[in-house]
């Protein structure tokens, strides 16, 4: 018995390691392969079940369009990348703050040389931030897509029939944009906010010494036209703010209609004083443990507008901070430390706010703003 049972158990290790060694072999993962090719490219690149599932999810056959396409901002190339979702594949470049060859835009165009040069100045580079879809009724409607140059201060309009950049605009109150583009509940207007505030208009000088009584931040509204698909200049205005850098921003929709909420830093109102106190401006921009979110009420600013209670800043319509204030245009309410991102809910009932330095979300409730 002893014999038989240790003849048998040589046996089974022996036919084991025989189809061990057959099934590690390279003719056996053929064989696997060819009865089942997936298993066959796991086993050949070495790809979990996790990895393939991942990339079927992805896979989107030849023919087949995406569900979504998404629209990315290219950064300091100055376009704006079309991607497929799930595919994941760049499906154009569309040509906006710089000359882009292969497709010819401003490189021998006088059309779309032309509108690159919209600002009486040649600038053939951009930093892209922050498209955004038209909206109507506060939903996307995905006829055009607007997009900024946070190193310029321009606003580009995409027209999304054709795909193709059909204007540019130059604010001639601020030199540098981040909170922008985005729009109104109805895209009546695309309002727009430097990072940075300055003296008006651009090129106008004034010491650091004088930041607080020289420097300010405007909210420009630009008024969109959607039956030309182009912003109006001349029907647009900006709300003078305090000399506070801003970051992102949102308009209010349904019951919050009407308002916008735009993030601030450097409420401390900081400037680079590094050879004096050895302290880098970073460090004297994040003091304080709060900073402002700007409420701002756009209705109300037209209104203004339209009564003739602003000045003419460089062409541009301005409210100024006084006038704001008083007429119950702007509120600054405290917000988490050097926030990056506002959002407003779908119903327009809540306002919700990022902290980067503080990392809390805040949630503010438009009824009791």
């Amino acid at each position: 018995m002893r014999l038989r049972f240790w003849i048998i158990n040589v046996g089974i290790l022996v036919l084991g390691a025989l189809i061990g060694a057959w099934f590690l072999s390279p003719s056996s993962q053929d064989q696997v392969g060819a009865q089942d090719p997936l298993r066959g490219v796991m086993q050949a690149r070495n790809l979990s079940l996790d990895d393939a599932l991942a990339a079927l999810r992805t896979y989107t056959p030849t023919g087949v369009p995406d569900e979504y396409i998404l629209f990315a901002s290219g950064g300091h190339s100055g376009h704006v990348l079309v991607i497929g979702l799930p595919s994941m594949r760049i499906l154009k470049v569309l040509a906006v703050f710089a000359p882009e060859s292969w497709q010819g835009y401003a490189v021998g165009h006088k059309e779309t040389e032309d509108i690159l040069k919209a600002g009486g100045k040649d600038i053939t580079w951009g930093d892209v931030h922050h498209p955004a879809l038209s909206e109507t009724q506060g939903d996307y409607d995905g006829q055009f897509l607007f997009v900024n140059d946070k190193a310029n201060g321009r606003v580009a309009v995409i027209d999304l029939r054709d795909f193709k950049t059909k204007q540019i605009v130059k604010n001639p109150l601020i030199y540098s944009n981040h909170c922008s583009a985005f729009v109104t509940p109805n895209t009546e207007y695309i309002a727009e906010a430097p990072q940075y505030s300055m003296p008006y208009p651009v090129g106008t000088y004034a010491p650091l010494e004088q930041y607080k009584e020289r420097y300010r931040g405007p909210m420009t509204f630009w008024k969109f036209d959607r039956t030309k698909g182009r912003i109006v200049p001349d029907q647009s205005f900006a709300i003078e703010l305090p000399p506070y850098w801003h970051d992102l921003c949102d308009a209010g929709k349904r019951v919050s209609y009407g308002w916008a909420f735009c993030n601030s830093f450097n409420t401390e109102m900081a400037v680079p004083n590094i050879l004096q106190t050895k302290t880098p401006l970073e460090a004297t921009t994040t003091r304080n443990e709060m900073d402002y979110l700007h409420v701002i009420n756009w209705k109300a600013a037209e209104k203004l507008v339209q009564e003739g209670k602003y000045e003419t800043v460089a062409g541009m319509k301005l409210i100024r901070l006084a006038t704001a204030v008083q007429a119950g245009v702007l509120y600054l309410i405290p917000e988490p430390k050097s926030p990056h991102g506002v959002d407003v809910s779908p119903d327009g009932g809540y306002v919700v706010v990022a902290g980067k330095l503080d990392p809390h979300a805040t949630v503010y409730s438009f009824q009791k703003i």
